[in-house]
């Protein structure tokens, strides 16, 4: 099986590899992007692989957008931290959405699905020209039922509450307290909404996995805040955004939004 990555975490690169050497050791790694562009140039020099696994945030953008863009005849198993985005996935060839970390079991029950399907569900051409152009492909054997059982069904408890040291004493906050999250010289910041300030051993990736995103969003590598501290957006150069976050995270440098995520972050703060 020929496999292609789509991921922009390099950690997270390392370890579906190694996965993958578990799960599929004759499966070929073709190539591992980190941006849609590069997705989108390798798709079109290249033949197709028969299979994509895909994490959603790419370094410059989601990677739905990938398939938004061009006609892509691979599936896809999304392996990510984002569970909103799992209908827009199946919609985008996905046969399985697997939440971050990703763990062996799943990922070979998503490869055992896959050579399920190839084999019930014989997907061919009417014609071979026409298919090129529209996309239009007969299905033989095909049960809807079938099919709608194996889409997966996301669902993860959110954190909340942290648990976090006043002096001497360890007391429960309640995550809706929190305000944002920043990560400043390999410390991570939880900021209350009435200005409090605690160390939390977690790292943003790790947040991002475990809170709400829809109440929660990676704004930029240092910064991840909560819906009710976002005071405004104002619009910066190179099509980004500044963000003004209440209280004010610590540091001189003003919170920017690349041009990349703007689109998303409105979509985030729009609901």
């Amino acid at each position: 099986m020929r496999i292609l990555i789509l991921e922009d975490e390099y950690p997270a690169a390392e370890r579906l590899q190694r996965l993958l050497a578990l799960a599929a050791p004759t499966a070929q790694v073709l190539a591992v992007l980190d941006t849609v562009a590069g997705a989108l140039a390798w798709l079109a020099a290249n033949a197709a692989p028969d299979l994509i696994l895909s994490d959603i945030q790419l370094a410059d953008g989601l990677s739905l957008d990938v398939f938004a863009q061009t006609l892509v005849r691979s599936p896809v198993i999304f392996t990510t931290a984002y569970d909103q985005y799992a209908l827009q996935a199946f919609r985008a060839n996905g046969i399985d959405y697997l939440l971050k970390p990703l763990k062996l079991p799943e990922l070979q029950a998503a490869l055992a699905k896959l050579k399920i399907m190839n084999y019930e569900f014989k997907i061919e051409p009417t014609n071979t020209t026409d298919s090129i152009h529209n996309s239009e492909f007969s299905i033989h054997n095909f049960s809807l039922e079938r099919l709608l059982d194996a889409l997966p069904r996301p669902q993860r408890p959110h954190k909340t509450r942290f648990l976090v040291r006043q002096g001497e004493n360890l007391l429960p906050l309640p995550t809706a307290e929190a305000a944002w999250f920043q990560s400043r010289h390999d410390t991570t910041t939880l900021a209350t909404h009435d200005g409090r300030r605690f160390v939390v051993d977690y790292t943003l990736e790790q947040l991002e996995r475990l809170l709400d995103p829809s109440q929660f969003f990676r704004l930029n590598r240092q910064l991840l805040a909560q819906l009710p501290a976002v005071r405004r957006l104002v619009p910066h150069l190179g099509g980004k955004l500044l963000v003004e976050l209440s209280p004010a995270p610590t540091g001189p440098d003003d919170v920017l939004v690349s041009k990349e995520k703007a689109g998303a972050v409105k979509s985030w703060l729009e609901g």
